[in-house]
């Protein structure tokens, strides 16, 4: 089952306004058994931008859906011209003092998991263990048509022999990873096929309009059956695949926290939402409770 791409919210009545009060996320954590959710905002002190924040990506780019990428070879060849060039930048992104708060929240035994919408791997190279990537991860490739998967890196050095010379000046890098490049710069693009079938290959992350696969999402439910509250970092929560799980935890009675400076579709749902910069406000949060941030 593929979903309608959602790209925007608006939102509809009265949302109570954002606090700067950070007590109920200390109170919280000092409790343990936490779940976070983290989105695109907790990697933009990382040099990421994110999706819908102030100069948000969306503003100026529309990201390729899955119905696009498997529409053509031309839409493919814009697709893989363009973020084989990103991901030379998004490659070089290093964990921000969000991450490794997260990371340190971990070591002190005071959550319970990690779900990221991210596609970056910033929690995991943070520090961070059993992180449930809910869109993928662009670290890997997966072929369409055998199902074999294979590093990025691998395809990155196939696609630098098949392209020498390609280095086009990109406009801006997105959060999927995609540089924002012209029709023309990426027209003599060759992309490559799997080394092993001759299939099409594919970045394995959940496309827009493309469904988060079944499994992953009940293993996410099972995740918040099991935790004492949800903190959500840095998501708009625009997109079902994460506002589900808000929507559940706040159906069971438990706590909701977010940690966002512009308003979210999850807001009504929530205990609290804290309008404070992510990496800030966490360490603010680990002080309180004693807890060191490793650089």
């Amino acid at each position: 089952m593929r979903i309608r791409p959602t790209l925007s919210w608006t939102p509809t009545g009265e949302l109570a306004p954002g606090t700067t009060d950070l007590g109920p996320v200390t109170e919280a954590l000092s409790g343990g058994g936490v779940l976070v959710l983290s989105g695109a905002g907790i990697s933009t002190e990382s040099g990421i931008p994110d999706y819908r924040g102030e100069g948000g990506s969306l503003s100026r780019h529309t990201p390729m859906t899955y119905q696009d990428f498997t529409s053509g070879a031309r839409a493919r060849r814009r697709y893989w011209a363009r973020s084989h060039l990103g991901w030379r930048t998004f490659g070089r992104a290093r964990p921000n003092t969000g991450h490794r708060a997260v990371a340190a929240f971990a070591r002190h035994g005071l959550l319970s998991g990690v779900i990221t919408q991210n596609v970056d791997g910033l929690h995991q190279a943070a520090g961070s263990e059993d992180v449930v990537e809910l869109h993928g991860s662009l670290d890997r490739v997966v072929c369409l048509s055998c199902g074999a998967f294979s590093p990025r890196r691998e395809l990155a050095g196939r696609l630098e022999e098949a392209n020498a010379g390609f280095a086009p000046v990109a406009a801006a890098i997105n959060p999927d990873g995609d540089a924002d490049l012209t029709d023309e710069q990426v027209k003599d693009f060759r992309v490559v096929p799997c080394a092993l079938c001759g299939g099409i290959l594919k970045p394995d992350v959940v496309f827009f309009g493309e469904s988060v696969p079944p499994r992953r999402v009940e293993h996410c439910r099972a995740l918040v059956r099991e935790a004492s509250s949800l903190l959500v970092l840095g998501s708009s929560l625009t997109v079902m695949s994460g506002l589900r799980f808000v929507r559940q935890a706040a159906e069971a009675g438990q706590p909701v926290l977010i940690i966002n400076r512009d308003p979210t579709r999850g807001d009504r749902h929530a205990a609290a939402r804290i309008a404070l910069p992510l990496g800030a406000a966490l360490t603010t949060v680990a002080e309180e409770l004693g807890v060191t941030i490793r650089d």
